[in-house]
């Protein structure tokens, strides 16, 4: 006999404490409220094909579970870390027979269904199509991103989201004072140890039960779990920050976008954030130089140099100095007066290149190195830019002959760049005024 299956008290103290009902479940207000669709869909039992998005330990799981309870449906589950098309297989069978013998519906709950590929997913989609299954998948990542098209047409997606204050502290009260927790032991928790477990799970209930089980294995009966012992047990606990996930992409977008919008202090919040979470400082260097030109480019060509001083100082140097040299790059660009001008030409000349396809060099702009290539006309007629007043050819085309001339780069006028528009303008006037263009438009 296996004692840990049998024996519930073997079981972690976060599967102990599962939901089994509705008034049971922690968080997600926003989906189980009185009234709302998914509160309807669990207390009707109208099922349907979903995707609960949200991060570790909210709750995605024993939704599922209290789904299929309240429907009165088979439960199958199959992770996708272990999982292929066999097991998907082997799933799609039991749910036939489910149907076949006992006239009662199916729910596949996938756990990390992002982790399937594109095929794998596309295995689901005609027994979702024709009924022999409701999917449930769960999923840590953007489903936009990582669950292709013709599965997301099939299910609705719910975000859940992390647990608030509240949330957790209900969680704690529930596994302090029910004996399927940890009851029988009379332990305390003050409230700068609960702020303390709070903290280190991040909004993650599965994580603050299984700490606050490993720090009652080291109290005793009836005592209060001090601050102390905690602080013992956590060490250096980083914030949520999943290397290649969403939180990762949100934080960057929020540290590029604090500098964007000229907030230092919202910009080193952000950088420190995805510090304390553990990203490569080195990529942050690599993306703050990618500020520099994409959102202040010419109205201060100093940012770009200083940000790639600060990459080379975090290469040479590492932490901790590293990473002021690249805060003082990330204040400096917040500061700095914004330009996005050179960025939105770039994209503009890059969608017309790939507009118009592989348009001819005039003649007057080729290079001729060879006898026969000036006798084709290559660089006939060229003006040598030098040798013009001002060392500016007034009314010169070197766009291709299909191409009228055209303005990509437009200054701001703001820094450096209120001059470069100045003389961007003065140029334009002696072109307007010149007695001789090229173009024949």
């Amino acid at each position: 006999m296996d004692l840990f299956r049998s024996d519930p008290i073997a079981q972690p103290l976060a599967a102990r404490l599962r939901a089994s009902n509705l008034d049971e479940y922690v968080g997600q207000e926003h989906l189980l409220a009185r009234g709302k669709p998914l509160r309807e869909a669990l207390e009707q039992g109208a099922l349907h094909s979903m995707i609960f998005w949200g991060p570790p330990g909210v709750g995605k799981t024993t939704l599922a579970r209290l789904l299929a309870k309240v429907s009165d449906a088979h439960f199958e589950t199959v992770s996708a870390v272990l999982a292929g098309v066999k097991e998907i297989r082997q799933a799609v069978e039991v749910a036939k027979q489910q149907a076949g013998q006992y006239g009662r519906r199916t729910i596949l709950f996938v756990d990390e269904v992002h982790r399937f590929n594109k095929s794998q997913q596309d295995a689901f989609l005609p027994y979702v199509e024709d009924g022999t299954l409701i999917f449930i998948g769960a999923t840590t990542e953007n489903p936009s991103f990582e669950l292709n098209n013709a599965l997301l047409s099939r299910a609705r997606v719910y975000v859940l989201k992390s647990l608030d204050e509240a949330a957790l502290r209900r969680l704690v009260d529930r596994a302090l004072n029910e004996e399927r927790g940890l009851g029988k032991r009379r332990l305390r928790l003050g409230d700068e140890a609960f702020a303390m477990l709070m903290a280190a799970a991040d909004g993650d209930g599965r994580r603050i039960l299984n700490l606050l089980e490993n720090a009652s294995d080291l109290a005793e009966d009836g005592e209060e779990i001090g601050v102390e012992l905690l602080q013992s047990l956590l060490g250096d606990t980083r914030r949520r920050f999943d290397k290649g996930g969403e939180a990762f992409y949100d934080q960057i977008s929020a540290l590029h976008k604090s500098v964007r919008g000229s907030d230092p202090d919202a910009s080193l919040y952000w950088f420190a954030r995805m510090l304390d979470g553990g990203c490569d400082p080195l990529y942050l260097a690599r993306r703050v130089v990618r500020m520099a030109s994409e959102d202040i480019g010419n109205a201060d060509p100093r940012a770009l140099p200083l940000c790639l001083s600060a990459w080379d100082v975090q290469e040479r140097l590492g932490s901790p100095e590293g990473e002021l040299a690249v805060a003082q790059a990330i204040v400096y660009l917040a500061c700095a007066p914004k330009s996005n001008a050179v960025y939105m030409g770039f994209k503009a000349a890059m969608r017309e290149a790939a507009e118009h396809g592989s348009l001819e060099v005039p003649l007057h702009l080729r290079n001729a190195p060879t006898k026969l290539m000036k006798q084709l006309g290559y660089g006939d007629e060229y003006r040598y830019a030098h040798d013009e007043p001002d060392a500016y050819a007034a009314g010169e085309d070197y766009f291709p002959e299909q191409l009228s001339p055209r303005h990509y780069y437009r200054p701001v006028p703001r820094g450096l760049e209120l001059k470069i528009g100045e003389k961007l303008k003065h140029l334009a006037s002696l072109d307007d005024s010149s007695p001789r263009r090229r173009r024949k438009a």
